[in-house]
């Protein structure tokens, strides 16, 4: 399980573990060797490597230091070089200057130094500021990180003014490795509690925190500065107290794998449940074969779907594994009069998802509101303009049965809210634990680092950021597959974390076989669902 602790609570779990006999000299010390492990990693291949480390005062400087020693020792042929932000007086810099390795100071530079080792570097590291950074940054340490920047994008306008004619021949032609940027802890420039950005700030190729993830690592803007998550623990002992807490957590695989409901052998498709899922419109056809064939992905033992006639005639030879129920309809959306049909199916499903494709006819939204007010004996899920038709009715919240799952999107979260957008995503956490509470639903709050909270307050984020899911019914099959697991008998705090973490991670995995999330469709995830969950289920 990966913690997210705020700098407070990073601080003091590093003075409890100092008062337990892991010094603060044994943490810095390992810091420094999980960036070197890293680094080393990236390099492999290169002949005689360029590590430019830009080393700031605190102990984010030392991580910086011990990891650069690590590297020389370990890489024969390496060259290292240390851009200091001021002088130090510590052992990790008399280890440095011991072996030799080149230093330079801010304090002597009038940018040109600094602009050629960038410049130079195969990787470049940075461990100027830590956690305790303040913002904004000013002086030296201002100049550092725009020069850094100059020198970075400068050599990458080089190499896109080399335009290859033939672009069927490129693994013929031999390109320059790709200047990479490593951040100790966190990007300097970025406030790990908020996720506020300093206009200089680096933007990292990969991320190497320490303990715990952060809250400002995932919360944009400054969660696209940090580029690959990783999270080092430093095997710091899990019984001290601060680490002993109930905190949010970030998805990882092991959490994942820990979720799937069992698979029993001798199971049949009455074990794994039945899923009942009211859905489509004559206009929006495909969100009902999006979210039914990904709830089957996720394991479940039936999918009925009811939706109006034309829905069904429009899918049924394509989605062969459902069961449908035609629904009474009025030109194409669900009639009111639908209500008491789906209701004797609601009796005999373990959950019902409701949502996707519905359209925001009247009618419509009173066959939800009528739904509402009788069908709680069984595991909701309410998604897409399911969510915009509860938005439509007065007090919807005291309507809901239950562990409901609500799975909006920012902009149907802001009109569940009353706010805007951009208020929403101002205050993605604070606002979904607030609603969270005060509606008595599970929110899966959506978007890179999808972030799921339940009434208690308990908190998950998302490991994921890709574009690869920011396509048109990529919402559908993360609605299908926390319904699916949610019938499987899994709870709601947990069938949400799995939807998530599996929807994410089948993005990830489309994205790298096509070599980029641009152009991705969601049919493409959802063939990828099994591979996804294999890996998760195998570790």
């Amino acid at each position: 399980m990966i913690q997210v602790l705020t700098k407070a609570q990073i601080q003091q779990a590093e003075r409890e573990a100092d008062q337990a006999g892991h010094s603060y000299e044994q943490m810095m010390a390992f810091a420094g060797r999980s960036v070197a492990s890293r680094a080393i990693e990236l390099v492999q291949g290169r002949a005689q490597p360029k590590f430019t480390i830009l080393v700031g005062s605190g102990n984010n400087g030392g991580d910086g230091l011990v990891a650069g020693r690590v590297i020389a020792e370990t890489i024969a042929d390496a060259q290292v070089r240390f851009y200091l932000l001021t002088r130090r007086d510590d052992p990790n810099f008399e280890a440095i200057q011991a072996l030799g390795l080149f230093i330079a100071y801010a304090e002597d530079d009038d940018g040109r130094v600094i602009r050629h080792m960038v410049a130079s570097a195969d990787l470049v590291i940075d461990a100027l500021y830590g956690i305790g950074v303040r913002l904004p940054i000013s002086g030296d340490a201002q100049k550092i990180l725009r020069q850094t920047r100059q020198a970075l994008n400068e050599n990458l306008k080089l190499q896109r003014d080399r335009v290859l004619i033939d672009p069927l021949l490129p693994h013929q032609v031999e390109r320059p490795p790709k200047q990479y940027v490593l951040a100790v802890d966190c990007p300097s420039g970025l406030d790990c509690d908020t996720g506020e950005i300093d206009p200089n700030a680096l933007h990292a190729d990969e991320t190497i925190t320490f303990i715990a993830a952060k809250p400002g690592l995932l919360t944009f803007p400054g969660a696209a500065a940090v580029g690959q998550l990783w999270v080092s623990k430093l095997q710091l002992p899990d019984d001290l107290p601060t680490l002993g807490q109930a905190t949010p957590i970030l998805l990882d695989q092991d959490t994942a794998r820990n979720l799937l409901p069992p698979r029993p052998v001798d199971g049949h498709k009455g074990t794994f449940g039945k899923l009942l899922i009211v859905a489509g419109s004559i206009n929006y056809t495909g969100a009902v074969a999006l979210c039914a064939r990904s709830a089957y992905r996720s394991g479940v033992g039936v999918v009925s779907v009811g939706a109006p006639s034309s829905v069904i005639t429009a899918l049924a030879t394509g989605l062969i594994e459902a069961t449908w129920i035609p629904l009474p309809d009025d030109h194409g959306v669900i009639a009111e009069n639908a209500t008491q049909m789906i209701q004797t199916h609601v009796i005999t499903s373990e959950a019902l998802l409701i949502g996707p494709g519905l359209g925001r006819e009247q009618t419509t939204r009173a066959m939800l509101k009528a739904l509402l007010t009788t069908a709680h004996d069984t595991a909701w899920v309410i998604d897409a303009d399911g969510l915009n038709l509860l938005s439509e009715i007065p007090d919807w919240w005291t309507l809901l049965p239950s562990d409901a799952i609500l799975t909006p999107h920012p902009g149907e979260m802001a009109r569940l809210c009353g706010l805007t957008i951009a208020e929403v995503q101002a205050n993605r956490i604070g606002l979904a634990v607030e609603k969270a509470r005060a509606w008595g639903a599970v929110i899966v709050l959506k978007g890179a680092h999808t972030v799921i909270v339940t009434p208690s307050g308990e908190i998950a984020y998302g490991p994921f950021k890709t574009d690869a899911l920011a396509t048109a019914g990529t919402g559908d099959i993360l609605a299908g597959l926390i319904a699916g697991f949610r019938t499987q008998g899994v709870s709601a705090f947990a069938a949400a974390q799995l939807g998530v973490y599996l929807q994410g991670y089948a993005g990830l995995i489309t994205a790298e076989q096509f070599g980029t999330g641009r152009a991705v469709i969601a049919s493409d995830i959802i063939e990828r669902l099994p591979v996804a969950l294999s890996a998760i289920a195998v570790g």
